[in-house]
């Protein structure tokens, strides 16, 4: 009998599926922590995977470089013994800022993220820092600068300005919005959402683009010491449209883990046992499907 594939294989622990794979590919933020604190079942989770001889890279969508991601893992009590390597979009939008170079950028988001024009000068002879609008070639938008109180209208003027000079953009982190703790704040891709409608051109370094998929990847193998089979690879995240979107286009399995992101669409506003039928409706829906669904990540 063939499965539906808008009904995922319900695990209660990573411990049932680990045996088909190699390899797994996990989302940090919303499967790992919240912004505050870190879910420790997920952390030990992939510790026992790594026990197991399995690879780990960690995949997400922040806007820095792996280092700054790993400091702030370690801040949160997520050490690297529970992963082998870690792709940023930062890391990726660091290469797309030097391949644009020698022309300059213009930056739109927090002081926080400017290591990422460190490490794409660290990739060129040229000067990439961030310059004025009016002197800008391109725009890197890395988030919005206050995303505690600020929403996307805040920035419909500098968008406006951007797409008035022409400027192409490189979003630095294609999520739309993010929890952190309990409160639910927007993200680059909201921004760069917004500059496609009014016409502007985006790149975007993070998932569900190939690119990010490709260092991820490449990151596994090392870990693994051979070339992977994209079949033997796990995809773990909370996001339809970026973690289970990404791992379907790379012809991945995938897991999602459904109190993240979209746990009031599917455990309700309670966040209770999840909906079997605002599963199947939001899976149809968005047009990808997970292989397998969890609660929150644990063993």
């Amino acid at each position: 009998m063939t499965r539906d594939p808008a009904d995922a294989i319900a695990l209660t622990g990573l411990a049932q599926a680990q045996d088909r794979y190699d390899a797994f590919l996990c989302d940090i933020w919303g499967v790992l922590h919240n912004g505050e604190r870190n879910f420790a079942p997920a952390v030990e989770a992939l510790r026992k995977l790594r026990r197991r001889g399995k690879a780990v890279t960690l995949i997400t969508n922040a806007p820095r470089p792996q280092r700054e991601v790993a400091e702030q893992l370690a801040t949160l009590g997520i050490d690297a013994d529970c992963f082998d390597a870690i792709a940023t979009s930062g890391d990726v939008c660091a290469e797309a800022i030097a391949e644009r170079a020698p022309g300059r950028p213009f930056h739109i988001g927090p002081e926080r993220d400017w290591p990422v024009f460190a490490a794409a000068g660290a990739l060129t002879t040229h000067d990439v820092a961030p310059v004025a609008l009016a002197d800008a070639d391109f725009a890197v938008c890395t988030g919005l600068v206050d995303d505690t109180t600020e929403t996307p209208t805040d920035y419909e003027d500098v968008l406006v300005a951007c797409r008035a000079k022409n400027l192409p953009m490189i979003c630095a982190n294609p999520d739309l919005v993010v929890y952190r703790g309990d409160q639910l704040v927007y993200c680059a891709g909201a921004l760069a959402e917004r500059y496609e409608v009014l016409g502007g051109e985006v790149e975007q370094a993070g998932k569900p683009y190939a690119p990010i998929y490709r260092m991820a990847i490449g990151l596994l193998e090392q870990a693994w010491g051979k070339p992977l089979g994209v079949d033997r690879i796990l995809a773990i995240g909370d996001a339809i449209h970026t973690d289970i979107a990404g791992a379907a286009n790379m012809g991945l399995d995938s897991l999602l883990i459904t109190q993240g992101i979209h746990r009031a669409e599917l455990h309700g506003p309670a966040s209770g046992l999840i909906d079997k039928e605002a599963y199947k409706q939001f899976v149809q829906n968005h047009g990808f499907a997970p292989v397998y669904r969890m609660d929150r990540l644990a063993w």
